[in-house]
Protein backbone atom coordinates (compact mmCIF):
# COMPACT_ATOMS: atom_id res chain seq x y z
CA UNK A 1 0.00 0.00 0.00
CA UNK A 2 1.40 3.27 -0.78
CA UNK A 3 2.08 5.55 1.90
CA UNK A 4 -0.57 9.09 1.11
CA UNK A 5 2.13 12.36 1.40
CA UNK A 6 0.04 15.09 3.12
CA UNK A 7 0.67 18.55 4.20
CA UNK A 8 1.28 19.24 7.90
CA UNK A 9 0.22 22.18 8.45
CA UNK A 10 -3.86 22.69 7.96
CA UNK A 11 -3.91 26.52 7.63
CA UNK A 12 -2.44 27.18 11.37
CA UNK A 13 -1.20 30.13 9.49
CA UNK A 14 2.26 29.14 9.73
CA UNK A 15 2.47 27.78 6.38
CA UNK A 16 0.43 31.04 5.01
CA UNK A 17 2.86 33.43 6.68
CA UNK A 18 5.77 31.38 5.00
CA UNK A 19 4.37 31.54 1.78
CA UNK A 20 3.34 35.42 2.08
CA UNK A 21 7.06 35.84 3.14
CA UNK A 22 8.36 34.17 -0.19
CA UNK A 23 5.93 35.78 -2.46
CA UNK A 24 6.72 39.66 -1.31
CA UNK A 25 10.03 39.38 -0.16
CA UNK A 26 11.86 42.05 -1.65
CA UNK A 27 15.40 40.61 -2.19
CA UNK A 28 17.50 42.96 -3.94
CA UNK A 29 19.76 39.88 -5.37
CA UNK A 30 18.19 38.39 -8.23
CA UNK A 31 19.95 35.48 -7.57
CA UNK A 32 19.43 34.56 -4.01
CA UNK A 33 17.69 31.67 -2.82
CA UNK A 34 14.93 33.71 -1.42
CA UNK A 35 14.51 35.04 -5.35
CA UNK A 36 14.90 31.70 -6.59
CA UNK A 37 12.23 30.49 -4.83
CA UNK A 38 10.08 33.32 -5.46
CA UNK A 39 10.50 32.46 -9.40
CA UNK A 40 9.70 29.14 -8.82
CA UNK A 41 6.73 29.43 -6.25
CA UNK A 42 5.33 31.80 -9.38
CA UNK A 43 5.84 29.37 -11.95
CA UNK A 44 4.56 26.54 -9.96
CA UNK A 45 0.95 28.83 -9.43
CA UNK A 46 0.65 29.88 -13.11
CA UNK A 47 1.77 26.81 -14.37
CA UNK A 48 0.87 23.65 -12.07
CA UNK A 49 -2.21 24.96 -10.33
CA UNK A 50 -5.98 23.86 -12.19
CA UNK A 51 -7.81 27.47 -13.20
CA UNK A 52 -10.03 27.28 -10.27
CA UNK A 53 -7.08 26.84 -7.65
CA UNK A 54 -5.10 29.96 -8.88
CA UNK A 55 -8.02 31.85 -8.83
CA UNK A 56 -8.25 30.82 -4.97
CA UNK A 57 -4.31 31.30 -4.41
CA UNK A 58 -4.62 35.01 -6.12
CA UNK A 59 -7.45 36.23 -4.33
CA UNK A 60 -5.98 34.72 -1.19
CA UNK A 61 -2.34 35.32 -1.27
CA UNK A 62 -2.66 38.71 -3.66
CA UNK A 63 -5.65 40.13 -3.19
CA UNK A 64 -5.83 39.55 0.47
CA UNK A 65 -9.81 38.12 0.61
CA UNK A 66 -10.36 35.68 3.02
CA UNK A 67 -12.11 32.12 2.81
CA UNK A 68 -15.67 33.29 2.89
CA UNK A 69 -15.15 36.08 0.58
CA UNK A 70 -13.97 34.13 -2.27
CA UNK A 71 -16.90 31.65 -1.56
CA UNK A 72 -19.65 34.72 -1.73
CA UNK A 73 -17.03 35.70 -4.80
CA UNK A 74 -16.97 32.40 -6.97
CA UNK A 75 -20.53 31.00 -5.69
CA UNK A 76 -19.49 28.10 -3.63
CA UNK A 77 -19.31 27.12 0.13
CA UNK A 78 -16.24 28.48 1.90
CA UNK A 79 -15.86 24.53 2.66
CA UNK A 80 -15.26 23.92 -1.26
CA UNK A 81 -12.75 27.00 -1.52
CA UNK A 82 -11.01 25.54 1.80
CA UNK A 83 -10.76 22.19 0.12
CA UNK A 84 -9.58 23.70 -3.44
CA UNK A 85 -7.17 25.42 -1.54
CA UNK A 86 -5.42 22.51 0.73
CA UNK A 87 -5.71 20.70 -2.57
CA UNK A 88 -3.14 23.41 -4.28
CA UNK A 89 -1.22 23.91 -1.41
CA UNK A 90 -0.41 20.39 -1.34
CA UNK A 91 0.31 20.49 -4.81
CA UNK A 92 2.69 23.56 -4.49
CA UNK A 93 4.62 21.92 -1.68
CA UNK A 94 5.50 18.70 -3.25
CA UNK A 95 6.97 20.65 -6.01
CA UNK A 96 8.60 23.05 -3.85
CA UNK A 97 10.20 19.79 -2.26
CA UNK A 98 12.46 19.49 -4.64
CA UNK A 99 13.71 22.78 -4.91
CA UNK A 100 14.72 22.95 -1.28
Amino acid sequence: MAIRESYKDTFTGEADENIRRILFSNDGDSDSPKSRLKRVLLKVINNELTPRQKEIIMLYYFKGNNITEIAGLLNVSPQAVSAAMGRARLRMFRILQYYL
